[in-house]
């Protein structure tokens, strides 16, 4: 098998993107008001990623590791404001929990795969770090939203279970487990989904890109199960983080539960 690998010029990626274009049309024809979405998300996807990939090339010859730093740092940023701007009951410092918890959970299994795994003795070896944390990331986010999105709705939505739990003569913590136990099964389940048909159903992303890139198909298969690996400790990190985090928000040291600081569904 070769290692070469088809490079892609503009005119092929404009009738790749010609498909958007033909998905806004139906979604107009057929009255589904998510025309202007649908136009938005590809023009926003096409110059993010077009951003990124300029930005990568620059950060990729100059190896400085200051540049390194600032990318990890904004991307974790970003995907913490993306998790909490999902959050349909938000509540004061729900924006430092998110912060808190993809740091946490991301950084630590990105220092785990980077050296322990491929035991890549430069930490900041860009080519490695930058796009496993993004993958981390791009999962953990929504593992953290879905964790406390549901995490929220439930101590909101059966308030007068976790009111008479309390009056009851239970502790915070005991009241509050079942909302906590859901969240983080709400917020994993869809990595665990995803890798029950790995492979049988679907061919994850790292592995097509490196099969299109030739790479052996069982070197891919070795990289991907790392990957999904770091993925799914990631998530579940996260989303237990960040619905621990939420707990000490909304009980106080006298087993109230604040719900008063829970804001409105959006």
């Amino acid at each position: 098998m070769g290692n070469s690998y088809l490079t892609l010029n503009h005119v092929q990626v404009s009738i790749a993107s010609a498909l958007m274009f033909l998905s806004a049309l139906l979604s107009f024809y057929l009255g589904l008001k998510i025309t202007k979405s649908i136009l938005i998300a590809s023009i926003r996807t096409a110059l993010q990623l077009f951003a990124m990939g300029f930005l990568l090339q620059w950060v990729f010859k100059t190896e400085s590791k200051i540049a390194v730093t600032c990318v990890l740092i904004v991307m974790t940023l970003v995907a913490a404001w993306t998790s909490t701007s999902r959050c349909a009951r938000p509540f004061p410092g729900v924006l430092l929990n998110s912060v808190l918890s993809i740091w946490t959970s991301s950084w630590a299994l990105l220092a785990y795969g980077n050296f322990l795994v491929f035991e890549n003795p430069d930490g900041y070896n860009p080519q490695y770090v930058i796009p496993l944390l993004g993958m981390i990331l791009g999962n953990s986010l929504n593992g953290i939203s879905l964790a406390l999105d549901r995490f929220t709705e439930e101590l909101f939505s059966k308030r007068d279970q976790v009111e008479l739990s309390l009056s009851l003569g239970a502790t915070s913590w005991e009241a509050a487990q079942p909302a906590l136990r859901n969240a983080i099964r709400t917020g994993t389940l869809p990595i665990l989904n995803s890798m029950m048909v790995a492979g049988v159903v679907s061919l994850p992303g790292m592995m097509t890109g490196q099969l299109i890139a030739g790479v052996s198909p069982l070197e891919a298969v070795k990289y991907q199960i790392v990957i999904m690996f770091l993925i799914a400790t990631s998530t579940i990190l996260g989303a237990l983080i960040v619905s621990g985090l939420g707990y000490k928000k909304l009980f106080n040291q006298w087993h109230q539960f604040e719900y008063w600081k829970v804001g409105s569904k959006k």
